[in-house]
């Protein structure tokens, strides 16, 4: 017996099912993925999953809520322990934003993704949930003078654009020779300083 299947019989078939997925979606993508193949891999029936996912559209919400979880965490742990000034918190928030993305971009392309499915109201306030700490990193720099109090979403909207492409470029391996914490770094420095009142 396999151990996703024990766990199965122990009452966890609902994240037996979600790690396999997971680890199934870069291979298929969104679309590929299927909830017999996912149970297959767990090592249970093909019916199991119907227990907890109606459906494949289910699993890969059930999917992305969980990333979600998961990536907020992170976040949160990293800037909880974050000193220093605005650039070197940024700095955190961007590097471990960028771990995320490079463990899990197959994972992190869907939870982008998923904001715009129909009934995505529970994903949109799971995105929320997650950029909570960035979000108010951002709001403290804010107050404090550290950068120019423009229209919040825009500013936002372009250190999530930058950060994004940070992180697609560490994924690709598109930073060359450079070590991707100098490419993290010198960014957010470039980022920042942009930020700052004029």
């Amino acid at each position: 017996m396999t151990s996703s299947a024990k766990d199965y019989h122990h009452g966890n078939l609902y994240a037996a099912l979600l790690t396999e997925a997971e680890k199934l979606l870069p291979e298929t993508g969104p679309a590929g993925l299927s909830l017999r193949e996912v149970a297959r891999r767990a090592g249970v029936s093909h019916g199991a999953p119907r227990r907890h996912f109606a459906d494949r559209q289910a699993l890969l919400s059930a999917l992305a809520e969980s990333g979600y979880e998961r990536l907020g965490a992170e976040l949160d742990a990293a800037l909880a322990g974050a000193e220093g000034t605005f650039t070197e918190r940024l700095t955190v928030f961007a590097t471990a934003y960028v771990d995320f993305a490079v463990r899990h971009g197959a994972l992190l392309e869907l939870m982008f993704a998923s904001k715009n499915w129909p009934d995505a109201e529970h994903l949109l306030r799971a995105n929320e949930r997650a950029f909570a700490a960035p979000v108010s990193l951002l709001e403290q720099a804010r107050r404090d003078g550290d950068i120019a109090d423009a229209d919040v979403d825009r500013v936002n909207m372009a250190v999530l654009a930058v950060l994004q492409g940070l992180a697609v470029m560490a994924h690709a391996g598109l930073a060359g020779s450079r070590p991707m914490n100098d490419v993290v770094s010198g960014t957010v420095t470039t980022l920042a300083d942009g930020l700052r009142p004029r």
